[in-house]
């Protein structure tokens, strides 16, 4: 049984659009994108969470921050050499929640210098 065809709405050209300039995990089904938000916010909230717990247990926060960036530079190293064209749920998934934690290592960056 084959898919039928999307509809043409103000959405659906919206949506790609938005796939054209790169918001990829924006496509694909509902599941898909409910799950590429969540993992969002997910990692926006354990950065946040994950950053005050570390920076209270161990209070060397220049040590702590440096270990954030190499474990997310390891992750971007990880994906650029398995993935090679298309990406998978867990991968978007993995992308999202890297670019969750950078948000709020750079948001904990913001607070700590005002």
């Amino acid at each position: 049984m084959s898919r039928q065809p999307f509809q043409a709405t103000r959405f659906q050209s919206l949506l790609e659009r938005l796939n054209g300039l790169g918001l990829d995990w924006l496509r694909g089904s509902w599941r898909d994108r409910s799950l590429a938000l969540l993992a969002l916010l997910l990692g926006l909230y354990a950065g946040n969470n994950l950053t005050t717990y570390v920076l209270f247990r161990f209070g060397m926060r220049p040590l702590v921050v440096l270990g954030m960036v190499v474990l997310v530079e390891l992750l971007i190293r990880l994906r650029s050499h398995v993935v090679q064209k298309d990406r998978s749920l867990a991968w978007v998934l993995c992308d999202n929640v890297r670019i969750g934690v950078v948000y709020a290592v750079v948001l904990e960056g913001f607070k700590l210098g005002s």
